[in-house]
């Protein structure tokens, strides 16, 4: 957010650090650091404007008078240099001021400031025989408060620092954004028992987690954190390396803890200690008679440090779900469950957290959350009909699970099990407003807004998402494809620099090879191809985006070729629907160009597989360029019956397939009748990958059909909504059949000179295209009648 200037608090908060603007102070933990006047004055602009670029002309205006003579550029990157010495911070691995190549700064840390609560916490009722509580009285000016103390009485002092220290827990906790952050460290286990290592951590971590009021830095901030110090993944989480982990993230609360066996009985302990000064904060101990009541024990010693960390009696109360109710009372299942995050949380490596996630669900059938996070991964990697089912699962077993949790299952039901975006939705919504630390929510968040066409709210969220820790690959690449489908392709670029200066590039091949394409940038394509060459789960987006290229100048065999490698390499890499994906594609491409019995042939050829609304829209879109009426409509059918609640079926595809048929039917009135429902999704981004496929199909059909019905200058119209939207079409081949398109229209509408320009246009953007395409060939014989003054044109 950033800070109107009419209501500028005095104090603005980041981390352990507080900027005192009346004071003219920067605090740490409380205490003074020296901040030379220069370094101040770019911090108190930065903090003042979170979230936003911030540029070097901006800074030099704001800070440097006109009238200063010196070498700006090196001052300023001077001061830059002195003020992350002062914050701890590194440009390579940046927590608060992040550089912004050849544009300027960002500072990216949650910044609050010190004006009003819009509405205070719940205070807990008082215990009986308390005094009541203190009337509140209007604000003082900062001296008239200073004088105040004087005329206190000892008692009453320590009342008002009673009450000050409650409010100050209070409001430091309160979300959204004054939340101490707590690093998890280590759960020392002296059973010699291995069935409890990782285990009462990650159920710590999900208790923790449940709490609106408290922050747990994620456990891929924590392998990053170790990583930078020298340390191994693998480093056993002591109080001292802990401490150190919570230092460099600037968090507040390092929390510790261990299990041990006395006879049959079990001791836990938990200790929690203030980052900056070690003092210790709060502790809690806890029995289990035996091993069965281990988890029950890890519930007891998380609610007693939530309290002891300041959480209210109500937020305690509201959200404080048991542990075998949030996960499982299965020991072993929950070893499982906690392996399979942690593989996701060291390398996003879904492959292997599958077969942990497997492992939990065998060991108890009714674990929620691991059919959750099954589907989930899934997901993730292309496998939306298999996600389906184990959502599906997690949904019917959701009932005693923790309202976080609860509201992932729903989320993740509505979106892959229904398809109901507007559901999904605000299951995140309402996740992320109770947990506004929740990258996943806002990530959540802005996929779903932008699947629904809205790409400001889309970007937003993103930037929110990434600004959370963990920092990674995945969300940059989120960010700059927003970017890129709003045509912003400098921004795009600069997010994929960002990305890059942060060592986070590693999965930025598709979409540094759509920024190429949009730049007119062949070499760099090229470079992007090589760079992902036997790279499974990623070579496969590469070498489909390479294929459309190669259809989009007519070098059709060349992108069946690419094609048929994209969908091999995503079979050898376990990603069966994502090959499919690409079949459907390849016969949508042989339809469009006026192949007909090559597109039935891979429609077919993607039918072997069973999968989601994309790959059944992908086949049916397929055959309804083909003779085959019949089984278009047999397929337009069971993409109706099969997703009758999913938003994008209806609204986008069903549309689009029913004003394919009645094109077939040469009934073009009808089509653009069919077509009606879909003006409202017309823009959207139905099927989210980074694979640019299906996008602009219900605004590229109604074209179609207004030349069907000679109607050219409404024809032009919708044509030229997909010329305007570079970013959204890319390399999909209706963006290059479009100027073809648009010289019918134009010459229907009695426009011969810019009918003349389009299909020029067309034509030298195939002037290498493989001659026999028959698409290529009615168009070279529309220009020669045009040339000829025949008119012709229209089809």
């Amino acid at each position: 957010m950033t800070f109107p200037k009419a209501a500028l608090p005095t104090v603005l908060r980041f981390g352990v650090f507080e900027l005192d603007l009346e004071a003219g102070e920067l605090r740490k933990a409380g205490a003074r650091l020296r901040v030379q006047k220069q370094p101040f004055e770019i911090l108190r602009v930065l903090v003042q404007r979170p979230g936003e670029i911030v540029t070097r002309d901006e800074l030099r205006a704001e800070i440097w008078s006109a009238d200063t003579f010196v070498d700006f550029d090196n001052s300023l990157n001077t001061s830059i240099n002195k003020l992350r010495d002062v914050l701890g911070d590194t440009s390579s691995s940046p927590r608060f001021i992040e550089t912004v190549p050849r544009r300027g700064y960002r500072f990216i840390a949650p910044v609050t400031g010190n004006e009003p609560l819009a509405s205070p916490p719940p205070v807990p009722s008082p215990p009986p025989h308390a005094p009541p509580p203190l009337a509140s009285s209007p604000p003082i000016s900062r001296p008239a408060r200073r004088a105040n103390w004087k005329i206190l009485t000892p008692a009453l002092v320590l009342l008002v620092l009673l009450a000050t220290g409650l409010l100050w827990h209070m409001r430091r906790s309160h979300p959204p954004l004054e939340k101490g952050t707590i690093v998890l460290g280590g759960f020392i286990n002296r059973t010699g028992d291995s069935v409890f290592d990782g285990t009462l951590k990650q159920g710590l971590t999900v208790q923790l987690e449940q709490s609106p009021q408290l922050r747990v830095l994620p456990e891929e901030q924590v392998q990053d954190t170790l990583r930078m110090m020298g340390r191994q993944d693998t480093v056993e989480l002591t109080p001292d390396v802990t401490r150190e982990v919570c230092q460099r993230n600037s968090a507040a609360v390092a929390l510790n803890g261990s299990i041990s066996m006395i006879g049959g009985r079990y001791d836990l302990t938990l200790r929690a200690v203030d980052c900056g000064s070690d003092a210790l904060l709060g502790s809690a101990e806890t029995q289990s008679p035996d091993k069965n009541h281990v988890l029950d024990a890890v519930s007891k010693l998380a609610s007693g440090m939530r309290e002891k960390l300041g959480e209210s009696l109500s937020s305690l109360s509201q959200y404080n779900t048991p542990l075998v109710s949030a996960t499982t009372p299965s020991m072993a299942a929950l070893r499982c469950y906690s392996q399979g995050v942690e593989a996701e949380a060291k390398d996003f490596d879904y492959k292997v957290s599958l077969s942990w996630f497997q492992k939990a669900i065998e060991l108890d059938p009714h674990f929620a959350m691991a059919y959750w996070a099954l589907g989930d991964a899934y997901g993730n990697i292309g496998e939306s009909n298999t996600a389906k089912l184990y959502v599906q699962k997690a949904f019917e077993l959701r009932e005693p699970v923790s309202q976080r949790e609860k509201w992932l299952i729903e989320g993740g039901y509505y979106y892959y099990a229904i398809g109901d975006i507007t559901k999904a939705r605000r299951s995140f919504e309402l996740m992320a407003k109770v947990y506004p630390d929740s990258q996943y929510a806002h990530n959540s968040v802005a996929e779903m807004a932008e699947t629904l066409g809205e790409y400001d709210t889309g970007l937003r969220e993103y930037l929110q998402a990434l600004h959370l820790p963990p920092r990674s690959s995945f969300l940059y690449r989120d960010v700059a494809n927003t970017y890129l489908v709003m045509d912003r392709v400098d921004d795009a670029l600069a997010e994929v620099q960002n990305a890059h200066a942060a060592g986070l590039d590693g999965n930025l091949a598709g979409i540094n090879y759509s920024i190429a394409f949009y730049r007119d940038d062949p070499r760099e394509m090229a470079r992007q191809v090589a760079s992902v060459a036997g790279k499974p789960g990623i070579e496969d987006q590469v070498l489909a985006l390479e294929a459309d290229t190669a259809a989009y100048f007519g070098q059709l065999e060349t992108a069946r070729g690419l094609s048929e490698r994209a969908a091999e390499s995503a079979e050898r890499a376990g990603q069966k629907e994502s090959s499919a994906q690409y079949y459907a594609a390849f016969a949508v491409r042989e339809g469009l160009f006026g192949n007909p019995d090559r597109a039935l042939q891979q429609a077919m050829n993607a039918g072997r597989y069973s999968g989601g609304r994309d790959l059944d829209y992908g086949i049916a879109l397929a055959v309804t360029y083909s003779r085959d009426l019949n089984r278009a409509q047999a397929l337009t059918s069971a993409v109706a019956s099969r997703f009758p609640e999913d938003t994008i079926v209806q609204c986008n595809y069903l549309p689009t397939l029913r004003a394919r048929l009645e094109l077939m039917r040469l009934r073009p009135q009808q089509a653009l009748d069919a077509l009606v429902s879909a003006t409202a999704c017309d823009l959207n981004l139905p099927a989210y990958s980074y694979y640019n496929w299906p996008n602009l199909y219900p605004v590229y059909v109604r074209g179609e059909a207004y030349l069907a019905a000679h109607r050219g200058a409404e024809a032009a119209a919708e044509f030229q909504k997909i010329v305007a939207h570079r970013g959204l079409v890319l390399n999909e081949p209706i963006g290059a059949l479009t100027r073809l398109q648009l010289g019918r229209a134009y010459v229907l509408s009695g426009d011969t000179v810019k009918g003349r320009a389009s299909y020029e246009q067309f034509l030298a953007l195939w002037k290498d295209a493989d001659p026999d395409i028959p698409t290529l060939k009615q168009a070279k014989a529309e220009y020669a009648s045009l040339q000829k003054g025949i008119g012709g044109g229209a089809r």
